[in-house]
């Protein structure tokens, strides 16, 4: 395979990682909370409040499945393919993550996970709602190119759920060098990371890939437009 063949399937390469890493963690994560045995809570519980082990079923079976969903409300074949089960799908992702929001607003709430904690928790929940409203007010409008640059800010934050146990299984290995590190610092460092980093990551793409397209197809429809003298990516 040469290297213009792998930049031109980089897109599908990149689609094809994300979708199994979403579909991966999710049947992973969230079958123990469908058990309704809190033995099986990968999240320490706080035993003075009967509704949190609750709270987190109700966030994870959601999340879980808007993690699923937003994959494939990505791949521009299956939007152009199937506009209608586009739509039926972003309602039930928008639904999903209302719950799952609402429900992990108050699981951190009553968290024994820490202060650090429940504060990144907290502003994820918040910017995961309001990068959701952003996203609807837009396609509402009929403006589709910030309604997909809002819903991609808004699946990277989804997105934390993978990335928080990807960070968190390369803290246990570093913890297997550095023994003094504990397993709360280790979860602290990788929520932390999992919202920071994806948020990053989402304006980095936004930014290089989204809006630097729109400026060369700009160039090119111009009369005399040339791309050249665009930034190569």
């Amino acid at each position: 395979m040469t290297a213009s063949t792998i930049r031109r399937r980089r897109p599908q390469i990149l689609w094809t990682l994300l979708a199994l890493l979403a579909v991966g963690i999710a049947g992973f994560a969230v079958p123990p909370y469908l058990t309704g045995d809190t033995s099986l809570s990968k999240i320490p519980l706080n035993a003075d409040v009967a509704l949190h082990y609750l709270s987190i079923v109700i966030h994870a079976a959601p999340a879980g499945l808007a993690l699923i969903i937003g994959p494939f409300q990505f791949h521009k074949r299956l939007r152009a393919r199937y506009p209608k089960a586009h739509r039926i799908a972003g309602r039930v992702y928008m639904v999903s993550i209302v719950l799952a929001a609402a429900a992990a607003l108050f699981a951190a709430t009553v968290s024994i996970s820490g202060f650090p904690v429940q504060v990144a928790f907290y502003l994820l929940s918040a910017a995961w709602l309001y990068s959701l409203y952003q996203g609807y007010r837009a396609i509402r409008r009929g403006d589709v190119q910030v309604h997909r640059v809002w819903m991609i800010r808004n699946y990277a934050l989804t997105f934390a759920a993978v990335s928080l146990r990807l960070f968190l299984a390369i803290g246990l290995l570093v913890q297997q060098a550095v023994p003094t590190l504990s397993f709360n610092d280790l979860y602290t460092a990788s929520v932390w990371a999992s919202v920071l980093v994806n948020a990053v990551v989402a304006e980095y793409f936004i930014v290089h890939r989204m809006l630097v397209r729109r400026r060369r197809s700009a160039a090119l429809n111009r009369p005399g437009g040339n791309a050249a003298a665009l930034p190569a990516q």
